[in-house]
């Protein structure tokens, strides 16, 4: 045994955080929500957006490493259900989109757990299995900030970011490029798709359903048999 064996003689990376993560996630108003999905489901359009929203915090919550979720929401019926599941609701949204909501949501992650990662993580992600999103976290670099492209290639599903790291939020229509124009880290794993599965659209949620959906969705799709 050598000095350098105890005693490295250069710097030493820190391993990827793999424990600890707060997951934010985003849910407009159900009246407002998911509106590309009113041809195709009518005035169960709402039901929708609340069932993949109590799917995908139900899956964030079940996965390793993960220790809070909190969703930005002021839907009224949206936020007790998923409080009763285990996310924090921050309810006080504020104006300004969607980007504004996250980086709303972030600061109160940070303000519970300051040296805690963190991640924006779609709220439309029915299939969400935890192993896959586990494998998606402890993917993250350990000193950055990365994203994870959704399944057409354009936008992004998940965005994160590690202690010191700001989130700096840029979803949206091309957010694929966005982030990477920012910055981070486009993560290119195999046997994800279920994160990467965000819906939309019918013909998106035909996809989610080949994945298998979880158990809310699951049950409203069946119960409205829906093509």
């Amino acid at each position: 045994m050598t000095q350098d064996t105890v005693r490295p003689s250069g710097p030493v990376a820190p391993p990827a955080p793999t424990a600890g993560w707060s997951l934010v996630l985003p849910l407009k108003p159900l009246a407002l929500a998911k509106s590309r999905l009113a041809p195709y489901a009518g005035p169960h359009r709402a039901d929708l957006a609340l069932s993949f929203a109590l799917d995908t915090v139900t899956a964030a919550l079940a996965t390793p490493g993960v220790d809070r979720v909190l969703v930005v929401t002021r839907d009224s019926t949206a936020g007790p259900l998923l409080a009763a599941l285990g996310a924090l609701v921050v309810a006080d949204e504020p104006g300004g989109g969607l980007n504004r909501a996250l980086a709303h949501g972030a600061a109160a992650a940070l303000a519970l757990a300051p040296r805690a990662p963190l991640a924006a993580l779609s709220a439309d992600l029915p299939a969400l299995r935890p192993a896959e999103l586990a494998r998606v976290l402890g993917a993250v670099p350990p000193d950055g900030r990365a994203f994870l492209p959704d399944s057409p290639g354009l936008g992004t599903t998940l965005l994160a970011c590690t202690p010191g790291h700001p989130l700096s939020p840029a979803f949206g229509d091309g957010s694929r490029a966005r982030h990477a124009a920012g910055g981070a880290l486009e993560l290119r794993l195999a046997d994800v798709e279920s994160v990467r599965r965000d819906v939309d659209t019918g013909t998106d949620l035909g996809q989610a359903a080949v994945l298998g959906l979880g158990p809310h969705t699951s049950a409203l799709f069946a119960a409205l048999s829906l093509p």
